[in-house]
């Protein structure tokens, strides 16, 4: 490991993989062309899987600490309330609330991080070229300060510069989409009156519709939909976001002192690849999203995580350069998904006429009482919903080891904590969640659910913990709580990535064939439909 990884964009994501990288020990070398953090941020709320991701590398509880706690998300039309998604009733994360806290806020607690581990960030330096990315070296040229110009040779290149990225403009990838016939404009500032502060609101009415994200008890994010301005407008004043206020919002509602304001065009675009040889791309470099729902950042920060543990895992040996191919087949998909719903949401502001309007207040306020608001739309808010389709290795039918009595199935996200900084797996930590290793694998020993005792399970985890050993840690996953529900009724041993999502699932009677799985987890890391019959598929070399 003599070549770092060069992460090109110092925001929140590229600073996330630094700090998961180094964490693994992994040098990395941070750059980027801007001389400071712009305070003009536009992401405001951190929803609570990415709280569960931030736990990871440490900085979810300065969030929580620093931040303001979010309940939920509510929606208005005209003023009059349609309903509430609630983060505070999700039943499977360890962080039921959002936190609203300004990007640049969420910057400063991850670069904080970043230099307990060693890192730092070489302000100025510019990307000008790319060469050799299909090779083993891939070389980035940076220009510095004064005209300077330096070649780094890197173990792999990740773009994280934003929507106007340069890696990956010189890579040629293609950066297909739409912009909305609409612009967003915001603003940090003293908000008081009627409008609730426990809560993201959004408001539509027919002249266009307004976001108010509480950033604490009397501050809070305003974001308008507006035409596009005229090149070289004026930042929009407070007397503007006031009238906008009372149009839209819920009650009578007074905007105070503003820290910045802005107007910016919105766009939807994805990258056609994530990868080009060994050039990744993170963030808004990769994804552009509508702000509606408030996706962009946290979408970019799962994405850190999702690439973190993969080249952490190349680059220490525990993983075959092959595993880094899953991060662009499961981060686009999700980004496609956070881009249809991000989308959604936003045209929801373009209805003008009463008859779609009374037809979407009447769907909404039906979908609220029945209880579909707070089933689907919280989770998937929440991003608690992220699901990673499992690969079809070939072996057997396009299903999981074990399905029959266990609700979960492969590449979905398990209600675990992945440990943090000093800490270790365990099926007992501080609060009641059950932890995973935040490097390597977990095996998860699931005796069912019920209060009776599973006769000879004492002998059954002796067994299972010797086939893991060297390969993956063992934790017990308890017979109660949402790790419990989710794994269902029956007995299993289930398999974890260090990012919470199910690898593989197993049943006890199957247990001596626990350790080909491993192995063959550990060559191909990616959610397998039935990685059993691929292990027996492989045979002894599989052992």
């Amino acid at each position: 490991m003599d070549d770092p990884v060069v992460i090109i964009g110092a925001g929140p994501v590229g600073m996330l993989l630094a700090c998961d990288l180094l964490q693994q020990g992994v040098p990395v070398r941070l750059v980027d062309a801007a001389r400071e953090h712009s305070a003009h941020s536009r992401a405001a709320v951190v929803w609570p899987r990415v709280l569960e991701v931030l736990h990871r590398t440490g900085v979810a509880e300065r969030l929580v600490d620093r931040g303001h706690r979010i309940e939920g998300v509510r929606f208005f039309s005209s003023g009059r309330e349609l309903g509430t998604a609630w983060m505070t009733r999700l039943p499977d994360t360890p962080y039921p609330f959002a936190v609203g806290i300004a990007q640049s806020e969420t910057e400063r607690a991850i670069e904080e991080r970043l230099a307990e581990l060693g890192g730092k960030i070489e302000r100025g330096a510019r990307l000008t070229a790319v060469h050799g990315i299909d090779g083993p070296r891939p070389v980035a040229v940076l220009a510095g300060p004064g005209g300077t110009t330096q070649e780094v040779a890197a173990s792999w290149i990740v773009g994280a510069d934003g929507a106007h990225s340069t890696l990956r403009g010189l890579l040629g990838v293609d950066f297909a989409g739409e912009q909305f016939q609409v612009s967003f404009s915001i603003t940090d500032a003293r908000l008081t009156g009627d409008a609730p502060m426990n809560v993201v609101s959004y408001c539509y009415t027919p002249e266009g519709s307004l976001a108010l994200g509480p950033l604490g008890p009397d501050v809070s994010r305003v974001a308008v939909s507006v035409p596009h301005p005229e090149e070289g407008a004026p930042p929009p004043s407070r007397e503007f976001f006031q009238s906008l206020l009372d149009s839209r919002a819920p009650g009578r509602n007074a905007i105070g002192e503003m820290r910045f304001s802005t107007t910016f065009q919105v766009h939807a675009r994805i990258a056609d690849t994530y990868r080009r040889g060994r050039c990744l791309l993170i963030g808004d470099a990769a994804h552009t999203l509508s702000p509606a729902g408030a996706q962009g950042m946290n979408t970019g920060l799962q994405d850190a995580a999702n690439l973190g543990w993969r080249l952490g895992g190349v680059l220490t040996g525990r993983l075959p350069e092959a595993a880094v191919s899953g991060y662009d087949r499961e981060r686009r998909e999700a980004a496609h998904q956070a881009a249809w719903s991000t989308a959604r949401q936003t045209r929801w502001g373009f209805f003008t006429r009463p008859a779609q309007i009374a037809a979407r207040d009447a769907v909404f306020r039906a979908a609220h009482a029945s209880g579909v608001v707070q089933r689907t739309i919280a989770p998937i808010i929440g991003q608690t919903t992220v699901r990673y389709r499992p690969v079809d290795t070939g072996a057997g039918a396009d299903r999981p080891a074990v399905r029959a009595g266990a609700p979960a199935s492969p590449g979905e996200r398990l209600p675990v904590l992945v440990a943090g900084p000093g800490e270790e797996p365990t099926a007992r930590p501080r609060g009641g969640w059950v932890r995973v290793a935040a490097e390597g694998l977990t095996v998860l020993l699931h005796p069912g659910t019920g209060d009776a005792p599973r006769p000879g399970w004492a002998a059954f985890t002796e067994r299972a913990s010797g086939a893991a050993a060297g390969r993956a840690a063992v934790v017990e996953a308890g017979t109660r709580g949402p790790l419990a529900a989710a794994l269902g009724p029956r007995p299993l041993v289930a398999v974890t990535r260090p990012d919470g999502h199910l690898l593989a699932l197993l049943p006890p009677a199957r247990l001596g064939r626990l350790g080909a799985v491993l192995d063959l987890l550990a060559v191909a890391p990616d959610p397998l439909a039935d990685p059993v019959a691929a292990a027996d598929a492989a045979g002894p070399a599989a052992r």
